[in-house]
């Protein structure tokens, strides 16, 4: 039975919202961006694009992940998987990374700002280089990159930017200085740039995760660190990489159309508990 646009359908006994409620998530013709996708959470929301319907382009600073990427998004769904490797500390190789994904692919409709490091320092120990560092990859490459790639969504009206924050972007931990400013900055970059550019149809948005099971906690952290965060989240566990793809898609697609300038904390609970 029609109902306006949605569609019920009765299925032993049950009733069904179709609608083109599939549409909503539909990335058919478009093309996404994710940076820092060689592996981790990049590569999981690469090939949850893919799988929706998108052609990819993937850019990391190891090309061996790169390939291997490609090879296993492409199998896997069909769609042309692009890549480049890139070193995101380095403002000229973000430029021409802009340059080669649009000569490549023609157009980029969703942009992921994933790429990021994490160098843990007490305030009284920062390193002038450390610090440059996390800024110029964590913040300053992401302002750059979607600066470059703004002008061809405005000229289609439509555009989904999702800047990879982390929950400590809105609390923090012990010697996460340059990382818990550096993420913090994306919020609040966030916010301004859905200003700019909601009258373009185009939505800026950031995604905060919480302990996720990537290479870089996995890196800084000993046992007892990775437990804590394990425990101090409401479902008591880490996240698989697998579980940031919905929150991708939702705010990657029509399905967030009206939904901007909003950070959504993807942290299994961590964040709501006070103590």
């Amino acid at each position: 039975m029609l109902v306006g646009e949605w569609l019920w359908i009765d299925v032993g006994g049950c009733s069904y919202l179709a609608k083109q409620m599939m549409d909503l998530f539909d990335l058919s013709g478009k093309v996404a961006l994710v940076t820092g996708s060689g592996r981790g959470l990049g590569k999981a929301m690469a090939r949850g694009f893919a799988e929706a319907g998108a052609d990819v382009f993937l850019c990391a600073r190891t090309e061996s992940e790169l390939v291997a990427a490609q090879a296993e998004i492409s199998k896997a769904t069909g769609r042309k998987v692009g890549y480049a490797t890139v070193d995101m500390g380095d403002r000229e190789a973000v430029k021409a990374l802009a340059e080669k994904v649009l000569a490549e692919m023609g157009r980029v409709d969703v942009l992921v700002n994933n790429a990021g490091i994490n160098r843990p320092q007490p305030i009284d120990e920062i390193l002038d280089e450390d610090w440059d560092t996390q800024v110029e990859v964590n913040l300053s490459s992401i302002m750059a990159l979607t600066r470059a790639l703004v002008p061809q969504m405005k000229e289609r009206s439509w555009g989904r930017i999702i800047h990879i924050s982390s929950v400590l972007g809105v609390g923090s931990k012990e010697a996460r200085n340059a990382y818990s400013a550096t993420k913090a900055a994306l919020v609040g970059m966030s916010k301004a740039s859905a200003l700019d550019l909601g009258p373009q149809g185009i939505t800026v948005n950031c995604i905060a995760p919480g302990p996720f099971l990537t290479d870089l906690p996995m890196s800084i952290l000993d046992d007892a660190q990775k437990q804590k965060f394990s425990d101090f989240t409401a479902i008591g566990r880490w996240a698989d990489p697998k579980e940031i793809v919905g929150p991708a898609l939702f705010l990657g697609s029509e399905a967030s159309s009206y939904v901007t300038g909003e950070t959504l904390l993807v942290d299994g609970g961590a964040y709501a508990r006070a103590l």
